[in-house]
């Protein structure tokens, strides 16, 4: 998670300075893959090799470095999303009045930043 602090310093991504926010876009993930994840070691459809994981082991199971996966990509998609987004916008040339229609340069992926913490 080191290496995409900068998108959050540098880039201003903004996901680590939402943390309601972050914690409503985790929560879900969290929660379906360690439902996911114990149902499969419970079932025997897969396990872990014990020289690879640290021998914590949480609940039914299952190893802390699964649980930590399930934080970890989740926050480092959002601040990549997060920052692309804003690049993006900085890059694009000022958009000028929106056309008769209404339709924008926003009108597909609608006002705001899209982001985690617009609603």
């Amino acid at each position: 998670m080191l290496i995409t602090l900068p998108l959050e310093l540098l880039v201003g991504a903004r996901v680590y300075r939402r943390p309601a926010a972050l914690g409503r876009a985790l929560l879900p993930v969290v929660v379906v893959f360690t439902v996911w994840d114990i149902a499969g070691i419970l079932a025997g459809h897969w396990s872990y090799n014990a020289a690879f994981v640290s021998g914590v082991r949480l609940m039914l199971g299952m190893p802390l470095e699964e649980l930590v996966f399930f934080v970890v990509v989740p926050i480092c998609g959002l601040l990549t999303y997060e920052a692309v987004g804003i690049i993006l916008r900085r890059l694009r040339p000022s958009a000028g009045p929106p056309s008769a229609s209404g339709a924008g340069p926003d009108a597909v992926s609608g006002a705001g930043s899209g982001g985690v913490g617009d609603a």
